[in-house]
């Protein structure tokens, strides 16, 4: 375990904090941060996927029909359960809490999982099944579920902004706070009301002034992000209503998707989603990949790991870090809550008699956070604080919870083995 702590936990710790302080000191600009996630995004990840899951066979799919079935239906069941919860508790749109069930949802298998498992079960066949079948899921599943949420949300924010801009030309408002501070000024001590500049210097600490004065500016500070996300509406709506004039003049125009087949459409266009899907049919086929390609493949996928960690710490340096409630709750989630769900409906179906391959499997589903996850947080500016910063405890926090899980599922396993 001090192997696995030292040669693996670490050295991630290690890059992000690196990348941390790159951010902090603007070592890289904001178009060079966007190259980095664009980089793992669309080229290093998607060919990491690919690799991992095409050395996998359909014998190994149907080997243990009941590790694949509780792998699936775990996985994706807490990949949604971990969705649902950041929606009802902590009120995400629905794409941020798609960004946050990839976080909290989905554990980094394609990179730590051989770095994790190989050292505590040795490189067996069962090993390698493990990881192959959670790889496929969390990579060919979740990952386009989660893109596909992203898209669904984006466009409903799209059609809501579209329609408040339309109220809002319909009957102008006022275009700053300034201009409407005595309409959200608080009232006086003498009953009056107080009047602020919020952009102003900040009146003195503790005083009826300054408490207007944050509130004033930050009230200016979301109309002014309210402002830039309703002309980005309003160019993408005018360039789409363009397009579909054009489309209008040919004879063979069709009608445009509906919401969900766009979303769907939208999705399927990312190397990150038809990559893995790709080599899962491949898979299913029964084609195999000839080996004098995988060092190809495996070149550009070795860039994906380091990359990744190093942007994750550069996409921490942009936000305030978060240790509060939500953080907490991703980093219990993903670390205690999904292997301990995972494990109850293993041993529920039998798997106790498994040997090793139960500890390899709650081993697999509790590693961290995948990268993917804050890679893709950062590419959109979704989600970006705290997921980066569940991210961060996560990674941290799986040093001690991994030897937790070492320790406890034996003694579970024991209690039911017949």
């Amino acid at each position: 375990m001090e192997k696995i702590i030292i040669n693996d936990i670490i050295p991630i710790l290690v890059i992000m904090v690196l990348g941390y302080w790159f951010g902090k000191i603007t070592y890289f600009t904001d178009e060079q941060r966007q190259g980095f996630n664009k980089l793992v995004l669309n080229v290093a990840l998607p060919a990491a996927l690919f690799v991992s899951i095409v050395k996998a066979s359909r014998e190994m799919l149907v080997e243990d029909i009941t590790l694949t079935l509780i792998s699936l239906f775990g996985t994706v069941g807490m990949f949604f359960l971990s969705f649902i919860l950041c929606r009802a508790f902590f009120k995400h749109s629905i794409q941020e809490a798609a960004v946050c069930a990839l976080i909290a949802g989905s554990p980094t298998i394609g990179f730590l999982g051989f770095a994790v498992l190989d050292p505590i079960y040795g490189n067996t066949v069962d090993t390698n099944l493990v990881i192959a079948i959670v790889a496929i899921i969390v990579n060919a599943i979740t990952i386009p579920i989660g893109f596909y949420l992203i898209n669904i949300g984006l466009q409903r924010d799209a059609a809501i902004a579209k329609r408040a801009a339309k109220k809002a030309a319909e009957a102008p408002a006022p275009a700053t706070v300034a201009a409407a501070a005595p309409a959200l000024a608080g009232a006086g001590a003498g009953g009056g009301t107080i009047a602020v500049d919020p952009n102003g210097p900040r009146p003195a600490k503790g005083t009826d002034e300054e408490r207007e004065w944050k509130k004033l500016h930050k009230a200016e500070e979301k109309i002014e992000k309210a402002e830039a996300h309703m002309e980005k509406v309003q160019d993408k709506e005018a360039a789409k209503a363009a397009y579909l004039a054009k489309k209008k003049e040919d004879p063979h125009y069709k009608k445009p998707h509906s919401q969900n087949a766009e979303a769907v459409i939208n999705a399927l266009k990312e190397p990150v989603v038809w990559s893995p899907i790709l080599a899962v049919v491949l898979v299913i086929l029964g084609v195999r990949v000839p080996e004098s390609f995988d060092p190809s493949f495996e070149l550009i996928a070795k860039a994906n790991s380091g990359v990744a960690v190093l942007a994750a710490g550069l996409a921490l340096s942009t936000v305030r870090f978060s240790l509060g409630a939500e953080t907490l709750w991703n980093t219990f989630f993903r670390l205690i809550l999904t292997p301990a769900v995972i494990l109850f409906f293993a041993i529920l179906f039998g798997m106790a008699n498994d040997g090793d391959k139960l500890g390899m499997l709650i081993m697999a589903v509790a590693l961290p956070p995948a990268f993917s996850g804050i890679i893709i947080s950062a590419r959109y500016n979704i989600y970006v604080q705290e997921g980066a910063s569940s991210v961060a405890v996560s990674t941290a926090g799986f040093a001690v919870t991994s030897i937790l899980w070492i320790w406890l599922v034996p003694i579970i396993q024991a209690m039911f083995v017949h």
